[in-house]
């Protein structure tokens, strides 16, 4: 199974939803680096089921335990474990699970991979796998900011047709975090918690779309040409649970345009090549080149619903299933943290394979 993600900052994450605990281990970290667990643990508060009224009442608090890697705080240069143990489990909410395939979700293809899977929780399925990297991405965060003043931002752009209006060059976390949908803006965060709830009520689920940003990002990033940044990213954060769509910049937009109203022309800002427009995303030729990264995620409705829907049995019995359990009527709020970390993972790897391979004094400044 591919639980190893990165090259020279290396996670491999480890647990089920309803087994001990989750978490994982991180190799490649630098040693000396400063690293607070306070700040790991906002980022799996902020990932943590059972912290508003449109998530999942699971009650999880999902406190971090960091095994091994760190003495005082400070990164001893080798594998730094940490784990989360479980601790609401309701396995007996999966009985009819056991047999019956959840439409859209992995039982059907664990079964048919693996002839045996986890049906509590889903096991290696579900999103609570992503605690580990949740917690990793925390680090690879400290990291970004003390290298390089690397900043990454993600928050709901839309939920099923409610679209919010945000300007990706000066939202602040604050902003993100000033509502439990994670919308900044407020007027149409107001509207994506009403469509939730009522999603809930129905016992029906929601998509949309997370954007990201990264600020201050060096230029010179991404390895051509099967490792280009963008490339990167994109397989990082469609191995998110519910991801079905990926892209960065002008993305699918930018198919309705001529070449000549699409590119992104050069000019001199001192001694630094600059874009006057940032349809690229901030990647040209798979490296960074210092402006803005902006990408677009999508996120399908929760495939768990408490709706009555046709399935079929593990023996291919034609039957319906409604399913039990706590589940997220809308992924979005609580994935903002992953996209954050993986996208922070990424540009933490390949930012230490740039050091590897040119030094420390490779890094061009960003333009921002």
């Amino acid at each position: 199974m591919g639980s190893t993600f990165g090259q020279a900052f290396r996670i491999t994450t480890f647990g089920e939803s309803h087994g001990g605990g989750v978490g994982v281990v991180i190799d490649g970290c630098p040693p000396k680096v400063e690293i607070s667990r306070e700040a790991i643990q906002l980022e799996l508060d902020r990932r943590r089921p059972g912290q508003s009224k449109i998530t999942t009442p699971r009650n999880e608090a999902d406190q971090c335990e960091i095994l091994s890697g760190m003495i005082d705080g400070v990164t001893l240069g080798t594998p730094i474990a940490i784990m989360v143990r479980n601790k609401d489990q309701r396995s007996q909410d999966y009985g009819d699970m056991e047999k019956k395939y959840r439409p859209s979700h992995a039982d059907a293809t664990y079964d048919a991979k693996y002839g045996i899977r986890a049906v509590a929780g889903g096991g290696r399925s579900s999103a609570r796998e992503t605690i580990g990297r949740v917690a990793a991405g925390a680090i690879a965060k400290q990291i970004l900011t003390d290298f390089a003043n690397t900043e990454v931002i993600a928050y709901v752009k839309r939920i099923k047709d409610l679209e919010g209006t945000v300007d990706p060059a000066t939202v602040t976390m604050a902003q993100v975090e000033s509502n439990i949908v994670r919308c900044p803006d407020g007027e149409a965060a107001e509207r994506m918690v009403e469509l939730i709830q009522q999603m809930s009520k129905e016992g029906d689920s929601i998509g949309g779309v997370i954007e990201c940003v990264v600020r201050n990002c060096p230029v010179g990033l991404g390895e051509p040409v099967f490792d280009k940044l963008e490339a990167d990213l994109a397989k990082a954060v469609m191995s998110l649970p519910a991801t079905k769509g990926f892209e960065i910049g002008s993305g699918f937009a930018g198919t309705l345009m001529r070449g000549s109203e699409h590119n992104d022309a050069f000019y001199m800002e001192g001694d630094r090549v600059r874009t006057v427009t940032n349809r690229s995303g901030g990647i040209q030729g798979g490296i960074s080149n210092g402006e803005f990264i902006t990408l677009r995620i999508a996120f399908k409705p929760t495939a768990t619903i408490r709706k009555e829907q046709d399935t079929v049995t593990n023996e291919g019995e034609t039957v319906t299933l409604a399913a039990k359990g706590r589940h997220d009527p809308c992924v979005l709020p609580r994935a903002v943290p992953m996209v954050e970390a993986m996208v922070a993972l990424v540009l933490c790897d390949h930012l230490l394979r740039q050091r590897a391979q040119c030094g420390d004094g490779f890094l061009g400044a960003s333009h921002e």
